[in-house]
């Protein structure tokens, strides 16, 4: 039990999660067989990494990685330099699309029902 406990904790830190669902599910079931007063501190452990493995790709896990994000931001306590203001170019036109280049092809028109193309009006 102990050892799909740690399997899974590694299988979660390697963001293996297959692997990791598995360890969850063969530990689980290790310890519904044991009686509730026995091995009362790997279902903890097992808890705290279903958790941990419930909480991969949740708004909430995401929510909490973007808040530590910001405060490491802020803990360097430096202020950005002031942009300085740069003359705005005046309205530019938008180039346009490349023309496609086909080359000199000819359709065949008496191919297509219209008659002879050689003939002159």
């Amino acid at each position: 039990m102990q050892q799909a406990i740690s399997l899974a904790n590694m299988a979660i830190n390697k963001k293996n999660w297959s692997a990791a669902r598995y360890a969850l599910s063969r530990a689980r079931v290790l310890t519904d067989a044991l009686p509730a007063n026995v091995a009362v501190s790997e279902r903890e452990r097992l808890a705290a990494a279903r958790k941990r493995f419930a909480a991969r790709n949740t708004p909430a896990a995401k929510k909490v990685r973007q808040t530590k994000a910001a405060a490491a931001k802020r803990a360097g306590g430096k202020k950005p330099a002031p942009k300085k203001a740069t003359a705005k170019k005046t309205a530019t036109q938008p180039k346009p699309a490349p023309v496609r280049d086909l080359g000199d092809r000819f359709i065949n028109r008496a191919a297509l029902g219209y008659g002879p193309t050689n003939e002159k009006r």
